[in-house]
């Protein structure tokens, strides 16, 4: 029963995350990674690679998400391709060596990293300001730059990096539906990148759970994508008709919860 309970949660906690993927541009990793490592410490409560495990599997269930969200955003021409292909080669560097980072920090430090960039992106949806008119986005290697440094910390926390490239597409003076959609795009060769390094940093390690490629627990990243897949496009599409400032408010409060939780987590025991 107590199975048949959790599949359950992932599914809904998939729906959720799909619908938010599509909505706001974020890979979902900021949800996932909490609840999956509550469901980890149910079997694995002893490891030291539970927090470890929970990055690197929202990080694959946010390959299967985005390409649900890119599809929905393509449809409406919402997406800044040349800005996406400029920022591609940073992404993909930056979240395949954030996931060899990330296999050999200790559980606190990970943690404790994933809460404050957590707040970061909570504070930047209630208090985001108005850029100058005059700021506008790098080209060539300052964008790859920036792309880098979101492929980083993005892998290190198990996001498609959402929290950190809508704020900064935003900032750059870009239009909020096209940052949406550009960040959906974003996520994609960030969660790939972020999937290899993991499973081959974890290819090695003795003491995973049952059913685990690499780092990657498999049957969670079944349960989330089974729905997620299937929300993202009705995020997407709600993204073009909503107003998005009084669900990103609601959606920051929730946020902060989940980083409390993730220090909680790091230093209680």
């Amino acid at each position: 029963m107590e199975t048949v309970l959790i599949f359950a949660g992932l599914l809904l906690l998939g729906a959720v995350v799909g619908f938010l993927a599509g909505l706001l541009g974020i890979g979902g990793g900021l949800l996932t990674v909490p609840f999956i490592t509550m469901l980890l410490a149910q079997y694995t409560s002893d490891s030291a690679q539970i927090v470890h495990m929970a990055v690197a599997t929202s990080a694959a269930t946010i390959v299967f998400t985005s390409l649900s969200s890119i599809r929905a955003h393509y449809a409406h021409r919402a997406i800044l391709w040349p800005v996406w292909r400029n920022v591609v080669p940073g992404l993909l560097i930056g979240g395949f060596f954030g996931a060899q980072l990330a296999s050999v920090l200790p559980k606190a430090p990970l943690a404790l990293l994933f809460a404050l960039f957590t707040a970061f992106s909570a504070t930047q949806m209630l208090f985001g300001k108005t850029p100058k008119a005059s700021r506008e986005l790098p080209k060539g290697v300052g964008l790859a730059g920036a792309g880098t440094f979101i492929g980083i910390i993005s892998s290190l926390i198990g996001a498609g990096g959402g929290f950190l490239s809508v704020p900064y597409l935003i900032w750059n003076n870009v239009a909020i539906r096209n940052a949406v959609a550009t960040s959906a795009a974003m996520s994609f060769p960030i969660a790939v990148a972020s999937t290899v390094g993991f499973i081959i940093a974890g290819w090695g390690v003795s003491d995973r759970p049952a059913h685990s490629f690499g780092y990657i627990y498999v049957p969670a990243l079944v349960a989330i994508t089974a729905t997620s897949v299937f929300l993202a496009p009705l995020g997407a599409r709600a993204a073009h008709r909503w107003p998005v400032a009084t669900i990103r408010r609601c959606f920051a409060f929730l946020l902060y919860s989940l980083g409390a939780y993730m220090v909680w987590k790091a230093f209680s025991s």
